[in-house]
């Protein structure tokens, strides 16, 4: 079983790494190598995979948005081996239309034996197909 006290620490590191991802790298110490994640659009294991899709996402963020945030409502114990965040991800494209871009989330954190997360699982509240869409959509500015 894992310490009340490691769950509060995991919980506390993506109170301060998530809000800012898409500006700077997140904290790699509380992940195994191992890790496996997993959201509509990717499938992939270890910690190395997991490294570059955070590169990847301040990149593309820097590259394609004037603005991009990632709200964080929460962060939770689901029990003891599973941490839960809800979330937003909210933008602005860099294009003449200036589409927005909006959807909701939870990531859901698995715990190892050792106090590691081992499992990363996001789900949206759209599909990726309704989140594309919005590329091409123009943005309210009023």
């Amino acid at each position: 079983m894992i310490e009340q006290k490691r769950i509060d620490e995991i919980i506390h590191i993506l109170k301060q790494d998530l809000p800012t991802l898409f500006e700077k790298d997140i904290t790699y110490n509380i992940y195994s190598s191992d890790i496996f994640f997993k959201d509509p659009v990717n499938t992939f294991k270890w910690k190395f995979n997991y490294r570059i899709i955070f590169w990847t996402l301040r990149f593309h963020g820097k590259l394609f948005f004037t603005e991009l945030f990632f709200d964080l409502h929460q962060v939770y114990p689901k029990d003891e081996s599973t941490v839960l965040a809800d979330w937003t991800v909210r933008g602005t494209l860099r294009v003449p239309w200036k589409a927005r871009l909006l959807f909701d989330g939870t990531s859901t954190y698995s715990l190892n034996s050792e106090g590691l997360i081992n499992n990363h699982i996001d789900t949206w509240d759209r599909s990726p197909k309704e989140i594309l869409n919005q590329f091409f959509q123009k943005g309210d500015h009023s």
